[in-house]
């Protein structure tokens, strides 16, 4: 048995130690916002936070987690950045087939908690590995650096 701590809330976990996170959140738990995209950490799809980091869960075995805080696209907008990342998402109309839009908000989420005011690089850097098969990146740019901007309003 391992206990997850999901969104703020314990989960007992039964399964073996070496169960990706996807699956415990996705099959066990019911989160079904974080997706499977290639099972590999190369697509981003499955990005949620642990302890605030943005990590791979099709890869991390629930084992490794531990007590750490795990934050799933279904409660990434109960705080301020995470607010204004979905608000500016909407506001630019990023999604086109949404597919990898959950691991793209965590990813850009985690990197706003982190810098409030990125430059391309720090964007680029950042986002590197999320990919978007509809090509909407010009839109997910300027969605961070909206959402980079009210939290610069709200200082």
């Amino acid at each position: 048995m391992t206990k997850l701590n999901v969104n703020g809330k314990q989960y007992n976990i039964d399964a073996p130690g070496d169960t990706p996170l996807l699956w415990a959140l996705r099959d066990r738990i019911g989160l079904t916002g974080t997706k499977f995209g290639c099972g590999m950490a190369l697509c981003g799809a499955c990005t949620v936070h642990i302890d605030g980091e943005a990590a791979r869960s099709c890869i991390t075995p629930i084992s490794a987690v531990g007590t750490r805080k795990i934050t799933t696209i279904e409660a990434v907008g109960s705080d301020a950045v995470g607010k204004a990342v979905q608000a500016a998402w909407i506001d630019l109309g990023v999604p086109q087939c949404g597919y990898c839009q959950a691991g793209q908000i965590m990813s850009a989420t985690a990197l706003l908690k982190h810098n409030r005011k990125p430059t391309d690089a720090d964007i680029d850097k950042a986002m590197e590995g999320n990919i978007c098969r509809c090509g909407t990146y010009t839109r997910i740019r300027s969605a961070i650096k909206q959402a980079a901007a009210m939290q610069g309003a709200k200082a």
